[in-house]
Formats: C-alpha cells, sequence, structure tokens
C-alpha cells in the first residue's frame, strides 16, 4: 500500500513539473511564484487593453509609465479603476469601463504583479 502511495505521489509530481512552466516577462525576467495568479488575471482582464506586459496597446495605455507609480497613481486609483471605471485623463484612449465581473480580491493580485512588474522594469 505504501509502494502505491509513494508511486502516485511521484507520478503527480512528475505531471505537475512538466506541465507547470514560470512566466517569463519580454524581457527575460522569471516572474515570481507569488504573482502567478496576478498574471493569470491581468492576461484573462487587462491585457486586451494594456498589453500582455502592461506596456499599452492601441487600445490603453501602458502601466510600466511614470503615471502608474505609486507616487502618482497609488493602489487605490488601480482598485477604482478596475471597480467603478475613470474618465481618460492622461491619454486619449476614451473612459475606461469597470471591468465586468472582477473581484476586489482578484484586484490586489493584479496590482500585487502589476507593482512587480513596474519594479522590474526599472520604474521605481
Amino acid at each position: 500500500m505504501i509502494k502505491i502511495v509513494i508511486s502516485f505521489v511521484v507520478m503527480v509530481g512528475v505531471f505537475v513539473m512538466s506541465t507547470t512552466q514560470a512566466a517569463v516577462t519580454d524581457t527575460g525576467v522569471r516572474v515570481p511564484f507569488k504573482e502567478a495568479v496576478g498574471v493569470r488575471l491581468f492576461k484573462k482582464n487587462c491585457s486586451v487593453c494594456h498589453g500582455e506586459w502592461a506596456k499599452g496597446t492601441d487600445k490603453g495605455p501602458p502601466l510600466i509609465h511614470d503615471f502608474y507609480k505609486p507616487s502618482h497613481h497609488g493602489d487605490g486609483a488601480f482598485y477604482s479603476a478596475a471597480m467603478k471605471g475613470v474618465k481618460a485623463h492622461h491619454w486619449k484612449f476614451g473612459d475606461m469601463p469597470p471591468v465586468a465581473g472582477i473581484q476586489q480580491r482578484d484586484v490586489s493580485k493584479i496590482i500585487s504583479y502589476v507593482r512587480w512588474l513596474q519594479q522590474a522594469n526599472k520604474l521605481y
């Protein structure tokens, strides 16, 4: 019985290791495991407008920009934008609507990831 359990644990471990890959940014920096959920949520909810690595698109601004440093747009501004939407004030992309179906806990994970990404890009 113990051999069966050990074999199962080893097989699960090998499967998880073979199917789980660490995210690596466009600049070659490995995303820390603690930001993995934030990466997934950002890609699902934000990347269409803000770009895969938050560098902007023709639909939305880059979050890797001085305007979005914590000293200019604190975390509260990110919560408000995601939950309530925000009027355009720095860019000409138009107003940002609230993110449909987003939960505050999801926004917390996204903010943590964006702040890490800003630091990884030496924004602050």
